[in-house]
């Protein structure tokens, strides 16, 4: 069999012929890297050769060079970088010579591959002429299939090399795409190529946007091309200028005076909804500029600084020419639109919301007008876009601004939800109703409101899937936001205002969740309304708490008795989710009972543990399943031991499961909540837990991030067991000085983010060591690592990117450290200089941290006196 036919072949509709054509493929790449990608670019750049033969051949040898995992990504590189150059040559040859193809779809593929490589090589100083003939190929105008391709390649080069790498090349770059993109240019596919290009290289072209007369152009050629007569391009052009504003935002002020007002808002009622989208999603990149840089001007005000970049208030300027037409683009619904299948008026409804938040009160007025003329509306349309505008300003404006009209809109609002028969119409209410009790609970009055609504909501949870995930939202919310209005009512409330409705809204979703579907998520919703529920429930309602565990547990042992009836991967997915529904429930009881469980436990631990053992390697329930045990754990306290041998089997494999980072890291936090509740009972286990968190810390697969917890549950431990901590000492010292010696790089930000957390790791752990060992005949122990400490607090407090939980962490832990030793035996460590600065800082921070800074100042003083 040839190349071509076997390329032809994994395409094949016969599931046969496709597999042994692939296994062939697969075999020869592992056999013979350099013969397999010559076969490959032989074909690709064969005129002669079917174009689905090329297309395929194009595929693989994309697919051979790049890949989404970066360890598998690591491989290919080194797999393509360790052929010898005359191969590497001739599959570079044939991709260039491909480009230029007569027929576009190879051309197209050739450019995939022809960026494939280019992310290999260029990052490794390989390839220094590629850009240099791409250039030259953009300016052949005797082929603009070849011009085309190019300009592809460029656009998927851009797109998948880091702009540092390219940047020394943006000036050459940056003048081909925009020469292909000039309404000069006679062909619509060369500059649909060169704005797709152009918006692929506009991170990297920083430096030609700081240079007004370079950025004019570019504007200029990116407007122009909003008004071309290809649709495509207008679109391509739109999609520019919305990540333009997201980039250059504080260079735009000349342009949107001149243009981009009148361009966007006139694109927004095009009648070509593609070009309508992009030119909506320009406003909405707009608003979330503001808002961030209203958010960055708080800060600097708090700290008495200016902000480093001002809002030039686009939005609010704009409102009396952008809220008319996205009211207007509100009522373009479809009447059978899928709701993942994002259109014009879900477009309109989103940036209405934003813009909500970034002009605030002056919304309101816009709005209130179109709310009034068609909230009663006999059209659907407009009775649902009434409710939609009025939903989407519910968050921005002030509570005080919006409060007398939620007032009068909650009585229309819920009678809609009871009579209104057209399903989108009740959807966007029950959606506006969440949005009321999850922002202005404040609005609703028990007395008043609570009956009428609970009813309409819970009457509805028989209608459409949709629109009963939209009504377990709201009550979930209602109950979330309830609990906190009330909470400051004392500790001693027996009662709360959803009492005298709990048992029959949790056995309402209780009896929606019988269903084996999950259509729009509903089921899943009414899981997590039941959980909040549980969790907000007052002493009068244990009762239904109790019985609603009792009810999802046998739901539990039911499941883990029909999974051996699983039949393909949709039951497994659907099994899998209700285990995690079920475990949520469960894990908010026994937060919700504390040692009230008690009578549960051991049916709880059986099924866990058979839980356990069911989902295999099911990463999400074991997930679940772990935090049951930790928050059983945490309610059970010492009762918790008579169940840890029989889970510690499966606590460790979890342990070891390095290349599953969420696992490990809920399973680190396993041995915290063991650690805690056992105290000093959790020595006997200290020693297996230490040894497997050590060895994880050597561990080069696990995530960084994992190791962080696991400095913190050192901590965990030795406060639990005190000064039983001592055969770990000196090797859990030696490894949190050794974190604690990794530096932030100033301009790294990942990095810094990671250092401060890193800090907060160690920090929890000395916290916990220290604290173990306060007050015991074995406390001198800590007098030979004080200094070091005390060094890595001192530079903790000197990092201008420290956060506030950081400080707070830092004056904590002064104080404990003083607090070991009242007798003066470490007064002149605590009398340096820098501690005393600390001490009497005047800087700006919350009142918890202020309260353990000034404990920390009673301590150094005692110590030290």
């Amino acid at each position: 069999m040839n190349a071509t036919e076997l390329l032809a072949n994994t395409i094949s509709p016969d599931n046969a012929t496709r597999e042994d054509a692939t296994t062939k493929l697969e075999n020869a790449l592992r056999d013979n890297p350099p013969q397999y990608m010559a076969m490959l670019s032989s074909a690709l750049v064969d005129e002669n050769a079917p174009i689905i033969a090329r297309n395929a051949a194009g595929i693989a040898l994309k697919n051979a060079l790049s890949a989404r995992d970066a360890a598998r990504q690591t491989d290919y590189s080194n797999r393509w970088l360790g052929l010898n150059p005359e191969a590497k040559s001739k599959v570079k040859q044939d991709a260039l010579m491909a480009l230029a193809s007569s027929n576009a779809k190879a051309g197209t593929v050739s450019a995939q591959v022809v960026a494939a490589i280019a992310a290999v090589e260029l990052p490794n100083n390989q390839w220094p002429d590629l850009i240099e003939i791409l250039l030259g190929f953009v300016n052949n105008d005797a082929n603009t299939n070849l011009k085309i391709s190019t300009l592809q390649t460029i656009g998927f080069i851009c797109e998948t090399i880091k702009p540092e790498i390219l940047s020394l090349r943006a000036n050459e770059i940056l003048t081909a795409v925009i020469h292909g993109a000039r309404k000069e240019e006679p062909s619509h596919e060369v500059q649909l190529a060169a704005i797709h290009a152009l918006f692929n290289s506009l991170e990297f072209v920083r430096e030609n946007f700081e240079r007004e007369g370079e950025r004019n152009y570019i504007m200029q050629v990116v407007c122009e091309a909003t008004q071309n007569s290809s649709v495509q391009v207008q679109v391509g052009a739109f999609e520019c200028l919305v990540r333009i504003m997201g980039l250059y935002y504080d260079k735009m002020g000349f342009y949107m005076e001149q243009a981009l007002f009148g361009l966007t808002v006139s694109g927004m009622k095009h009648a070509d909804e593609r070009v309508a989208l992009q030119a909506v999603e320009f406003w909405s990149t707009v608003c979330e500029e503001e808002i961030e840089l209203a958010i960055e001007a708080q800060e600097a005000q708090d700290y008495g600084e200016a902000p480093e970049t001002e809002s030039r208030q686009y939005a609010k300027v704009a409102l009396g020419e952008t809220t008319p037409v996205l009211l207007q683009l509100l009522t373009k619904q479809e009447e059978d639109a899928d709701e993942d299948e994002w259109n014009v008026s879900m477009a309109a409804g989103t940036c209405l919301s934003l813009m909500a938040g970034a002009v605030m009160d002056a919304i309101v007025p816009h709005v209130i007008p179109f709310i009034e003329a068609h909230i009663k509306s006999q059209d659907w349309h407009f009775r649902e876009a009434g409710v939609m505008a009025f939903g989407s300003i519910l968050e921005g404006p002030d509570p005080i601004v919006l409060t007398p009209l939620v007032n009068q809109a909650l009585p229309l609002l819920i009678d809609m939800m009871l009579t209104d028969t057209n399903i989108h119409v009740k959807d966007t209410t029950a959606w506006t109703l969440g949005r009321i009790c999850d922002l202005l609970v404040q609005t609703i009055k028990p007395d008043v409101h609570l009956n009428p609504l609970i009813t309409a909501l819970v009457n509805s949870l028989q209608d459409s899937p949709r629109i009963v995930a939209n009504c377990c939202w709201a009550l979930m919310n209602l109950a979330d936001q309830l609990s906190l209005y009330y909470e400051e009512e004392g500790e001693n409330v027996t009662t709360g205002p959803l009492s005298p409705y709990f048992e029959g809204v949790v056995q309402a979703l209780l009896r929606i969740t019988e269903t084996s579907g999950n259509e729009s998520n509903f089921r899943t919703a009414a899981y997590e309304a039941i959980t909040s529920y549980v969790t907000h429930s007052a002493p009068d309602t244990i009762s239904v708490v109790q019985n609603t565990v009792v009810t999802i547990l046998q739901r539990m042992e039911h499941l883990l008795s029909v999974q051996n009836q699983i039949i393909g991967v949709d039951d497994r997915n659907n099994w899998n989710e209700l285990q995690s529904n079920f475990c949520s429930v469960v894990i908010s009881v026994i937060r919700k009972l504390g040692n009230g469980i008690q009578p549960l436990s051991d049916r709880i631990m059986t099924l866990i543990l058979q839980l356990i053992q069911a989902a295999g390697k099911t990463s999400t329930v074991l997930e679940d399943a772990f935090l049951v045990v930790g928050s059983l754990a945490s309610a059970l306290e010492a009762g918790f031991a008579p169940y840890i041998q029989a889970f510690l089997p499966f606590l460790y494999p979890a342990l070891k499961a390095h290349e599953d980072t969420q696992l490990c890291t809920v399973a680190v936090g396993i041995i915290g909540d063991i650690s805690r509740a056992l105290g000093e009972q959790s020595a006997a286990y200290a020693g297996p837990f230490m040894q497997v968190l050590l060895e994880n810390l050597q561990s080069d697969i696990l995530n960084r991030n994992v190791k962080i917890s696991i400095l913190s549950c050192f901590g965990d431990i030795a406060l639990a067991i005190g000064p039983q901590f001592e055969p770990y000492l000196e090797t859990t010292m030696r490894v949190l000085a050794q974190a604690g010696s990794v530096q932030p790089a100033p301009l790294d930000y990942d990095l810094v983010d990671y250092v401060n957390q890193l800090r907060e790791g160690i920090l929890e752990a000395y916290t916990g060591i220290v604290t173990g060992f306060k007050n015991t005949p074995k406390v001198s122990l800590l007098l030979p690592y004080i200094h070091s400490i005390l060094d890595l607090l001192q530079r903790c407090l000197a990092d201008e990117e420290r956060t506030e939980s950081l400080a707070k962490l830092c004056y904590g832990l002064l104080g404990d450290i003083a607090d070991c030793f009242p007798n003066g035996e470490i007064k002149q460590l605590l009398l340096t200089e820098w501690i005393a600065i600390e001490m009497r800082s005047r800087q700006r921070v919350s009142g918890e941290t202020k309260k353990t800074m000034r404990w920390a100042r009673e301590m150094i003083k005692r110590a030290t006196a």
